[in-house]
């Protein structure tokens, strides 16, 4: 099983190599001369740097900013061309993520089998997926697009329908310098898109920058999340990206072991990305299965609900949170000061 994992895992890298490396816009000759509008990628004042540059090889530009959101919104990604896109999973006004829903609706009426994740700041990730298993942001696509309870198609089939197209030949050339539309060029105008998603202008940002003023609530929560949260979820990002078990009980209907189920190794066992808070507010359910609907229920789980006995748990949780209900609430105050209109009513982002 072990090896099948690993082999598995091998040709998945190779193939994920062979397709960000085929094209490389950043060096591309535009045959008549005019260049896509180039786009600098700010990072926000007091941010780290992106581990990684994820435009290195994929200038950003306003024309693959453009043809990213058109694709992002596309239905004919999926197999049937009627109703599913990347949007209907990851919806605007939920910061990118699934609203109201543990699980997502795909092809024949089938349902996800992991709460689908907000998508915003993912400029600052090394690896994307609830376990971790996709390392590069331009290679992401490809699982939700072929995933027989998602989209369940092919590239070769997308690719078919965008030549098709009236306007996307067009789209392509302007981005990349010619009107050949192929995986790699697909995929690299959804990265523009996604990797594009910056959230830093929430209420607490604001405070932060000396514009904003926290209530008595607010500022009390932002102590009580400082002692209790900060070692997993630090500023500015609210994430610090690891992959850990949170106490969870293992979930009978899904069996879902998460980074496990990637390495094949017993001490990843339960063990999932952690989520950044950013947003957090207006993108539940929360978990990897979406079994809280709500942050009282997050919380509680921390306070009295975690399983200390997993021999994976990790350090950071062998002591379960100790705060009263009116701390509890005074966090949830704060946490709320963490969603981001900046993004989730922008229209730039929407279709």
């Amino acid at each position: 099983m072990k090896a099948k994992i690993i082999i598995s895992l091998c040709v998945c890298a190779s193939f994920a190599i062979l397709l960000i490396g085929a094209s490389d816009n950043a060096s591309v000759k535009f045959a008549d001369g005019k260049l896509p509008d180039y786009i600098e990628f700010k990072i926000p004042p007091g941010w780290p740097k992106p581990p990684t540059n994820i435009f290195a090889k994929n200038k950003l530009s306003e024309q693959g900013f453009q043809l990213g959101k058109k694709l992002f919104y596309d239905t004919r990604l999926s197999k049937d061309g009627s109703h599913i896109s990347c949007a209907n999973c990851h919806q605007q006004f939920a910061a990118f993520a699934t609203y109201d829903h543990d699980f997502s609706h795909g092809q024949n009426d089938q349902h996800t089998t992991r709460n689908a994740p907000a998508l915003f700041n993912l400029a600052w990730m090394t690896s994307y997926h609830w376990d971790g298993g996709v390392n590069h942001i331009e290679v992401q696509p490809l699982s939700p697009i072929t995933s027989p309870t998602e989209m369940a198609e092919s590239l070769q089939n997308v690719l078919v329908k965008l030549r098709k197209d009236s306007v996307y030949p067009a789209m392509f050339k302007a981005a990349f310098g010619t009107d050949e539309i192929n995986s790699q060029r697909m995929l690299k105008a959804l990265a523009q898109f996604t990797g594009s998603i910056v959230s830093a202008n929430s209420k607490y940002d604001k405070v932060m920058r000396g514009e904003a003023r926290f209530t008595y609530g607010e500022e009390n929560g932002y102590a009580i999340f400082k002692t209790n949260c900060a070692g997993c979820h630090p500023e500015p990002l609210f994430t610090d990206n690891s992959i850990r078990n949170n106490g969870l009980a293992i979930n009978e209907y899904l069996k879902d072991y998460g980074r496990m189920k990637i390495t094949g190794k017993p001490e990843d066992s339960l063990k999932f990305k952690v989520p950044s808070l950013r947003n957090v507010a207006v993108s539940f359910p929360y978990m990897h299965d979406g079994r809280f609907y709500s942050l009282g229920a997050v919380i509680d789980h921390y306070r009295k609900g975690m399983i200390s006995s997993q021999p994976t748990l990790d350090p950071l949780l062998t002591k379960k949170i100790d705060i009263n209900d009116r701390q509890k609430n005074e966090l949830i105050y704060f946490l709320n000061t963490l969603t981001d209109t900046s993004i989730t009513k922008n229209p730039r982002f929407a279709k």
